[in-house]
């Protein structure tokens, strides 16, 4: 399977923030949308890069209350990993264990079309192996 159809079935929505918000404003966002990620955007709407929950822990356990002052683009990941739609989900699922990141952004010509978690890929693994299943009963059943 391929992550766009992945994306046409789980939705396109990615929730972002802008890279001069607070880091109070961007907990504030993670926890309204019940996401363990957020893009994080320049001024051009441009993909600056992602903040997740592991990046505010750290930056809390180092700046302490104060980090909350902070803006976004210092606690940031700057380095994201990227992956088209035409990746195969088993790629993605490999990249994300080889690298350790549980968001991967997804970008067609330069253009962010979704964002996919590991909680989504494995999700649509599952399906996957267990529609084969289904096959391979029917098949054998049907000898």
């Amino acid at each position: 399977m391929l992550l766009r159809h992945l994306l046409d079935v789980k939705g396109r929505d990615v929730y972002s923030v802008r890279s001069d918000a607070s880091l109070d404003q961007a907990v504030r966002l993670l926890a309204k949308w019940d996401v363990g990620a957020l893009v994080v955007l320049g001024p051009e709407r441009e993909l600056m890069g992602i903040l997740s929950e592991r990046d505010v822990a750290r930056r809390l356990v180092e700046d302490g209350h104060g980090a909350l002052e902070k803006q976004v683009s210092g606690v940031m990941t700057r380095d994201v990993v990227t992956c088209p739609s035409t990746m195969a989900v088993t790629e993605v699922m490999t990249l994300m264990t080889e690298r350790r990141i549980r968001h991967v952004p997804v970008i067609d010509d330069g253009c962010l079309v979704g964002l996919v978690s590991i909680g989504d890929v494995v999700k649509s693994r599952i399906v996957e192996l267990e529609h084969d299943r289904r096959d391979l009963l029917e098949y054998v059943g049907a000898r």
